[in-house]
């Protein structure tokens, strides 16, 4: 079960934003961690209309409306607390989930989590000397890793052996079950490039 707190001041703001809806029968919030386990990490509540539940959420049902969890950010949500408190400007919602950017990858992780591990962990500390940094954008079907480049890495001259010999290496090395890595970054704009 999702350990995550939803305070009653807080579970009161979300049911008012929940009855707003249109088609609000039967509608509950999404909560999961986009980029678990890096410094980007973002903790994300979202509306959960019927169908939309995704297959693994873990389902929480409280007295005014039911909470989802995303399976795969559970780790990431473990002591989490959604709490409101009201003040003069109307309010706040504040999530605090001090686990979210804490690494949990194992070997039984998801691909793409022990890729982002590499990625913010190994390689992007070596890029940001450069003010470069490189981000995972998706898995092809055939097992790619398709990445986009950013910062100072945008757009320089030593991109291709960056890819090549530092990114591709330290993936592969990690990484067995890759077939490789693709670079969708549009190089022409080099108005941050560090050569």
């Amino acid at each position: 079960m999702a350990n995550v707190e939803i305070t009653e001041s807080a579970q009161t703001y979300l049911k008012e934003l929940l009855d707003k809806q249109e088609d609000n029968a039967d509608i509950g919030i999404r909560m999961f961690v986009a980029n678990p386990g890096t410094a980007q990490a973002e903790t994300c509540i979202a509306y959960c209309r019927p169908g939309e539940v995704k297959e693994g959420d873990v389902t929480l049902a409280l007295e005014a409306f039911t909470a989802y969890f995303e399976e795969r950010s559970l780790p990431y949500l473990k002591d989490a607390k959604v709490d409101y408190a009201a003040d003069r400007m109307g309010g706040q919602l504040t999530i605090r989930a001090p686990n979210s950017k804490m690494p949990q990858v194992n070997d039984d992780s998801p691909l793409e989590d022990r890729i982002n591990y590499v990625l913010f962990n190994e390689v992007n500390p070596g890029l940001a000397a450069h003010g470069g940094e490189v981000s995972l954008v998706e898995i092809t079907d055939d097992g790619f890793a398709i990445l986009r480049f950013g910062g100072g890495c945008q757009g320089c001259s030593a991109v291709d052996m960056t890819l090549k010999n530092g990114v591709e290496v330290a993936l592969m090395a990690k990484l067995p079950e890759l077939k490789g890595i693709r670079d969708i970054t549009d190089h022409t704009d080099r108005t941050q490039a560090y050569y």
